[in-house]
């Protein structure tokens, strides 16, 4: 006897309804964090302790990489609730981590290197945090721009095995995040087994089909 899961089928407005609160909750770290760099710059009592610069530069990073495994969390996530419609998501938190890793990136170009762009490569070559962090955003950038239905129908195949470099970007953003923590790593930790989590699960699906086809052919 097999569990049948109702399958949702919402309607157009119901799915609208629900992207505009996708989109509100995506924007919604943005918006606080805009607020309290106001507060920061008009009182200096804006909550961002006492580096902020470094408080924006990490709350910005971080909201990437959770939107990065939100957005890789979709496809487990359909396949265990048998609704294909949460896979209407997946590309509209795609972009938002890239908006958010973008917003982090420039971040560290303004506020830290101040203006200083010219030593930008400097210390991507000199600092590994730097390097690998820098790598996730550059392989961020094509899936970012070829997100569209008019780039999935151009590239065809190609476009699925362009963008399974967001399994990689995922990689180098959590040993991005790794690298910078100098002491607790527990938060990184915790990342990291998120990752190997939904890569692993990955993996097993691959495995079992593999393993399915090769019943079928023996049979």
């Amino acid at each position: 006897m097999t569990l049948a899961i109702p399958i949702w089928r919402p309607g157009r407005q119901a799915l609208i309804l629900s992207k505009t609160l996708v989109h509100l909750l995506a924007l919604t770290p943005a918006a606080i964090l805009a607020w309290q760099i106001r507060e920061e710059f008009l009182t200096g009592s804006g909550g961002l302790g006492a580096d902020p610069v470094a408080a924006i530069e990490h709350r910005l990073g971080l909201w990437a990489l959770r939107l990065l495994l939100i957005t890789l969390a979709i496809t487990p996530l359909r396949q265990l609730s048998g609704q294909p419609v949460v896979l209407r998501f997946r590309r509209m938190l795609g972009l938002y981590a890239f908006f958010y890793a973008t917003l982090h990136f420039t971040a560290y170009l303004v506020l830290d290197l101040r203006g200083y762009w010219t030593q930008v490569f400097e210390e991507i070559a000199k600092r590994p945090y730097i390097t690998v962090g820098f790598a996730a955003w550059l392989l961020l950038l094509p899936l970012a721009i070829t997100s569209t239905q008019a780039a999935i129908r151009r590239l065809g195949h190609n476009w699925a095995r362009l963008h399974q470099l967001v399994y990689v970007v995922a990689v180098l953003a959590v040993l991005h995040f790794w690298w910078i923590v100098k002491s607790d790593i527990r938060e990184p930790l915790l990342y990291a087994s998120l990752l190997a989590a939904l890569l692993g699960w990955r993996l097993w699906k691959r495995l079992r089909t593999i393993n399915a086809r090769r019943t079928t052919a023996a049979g």
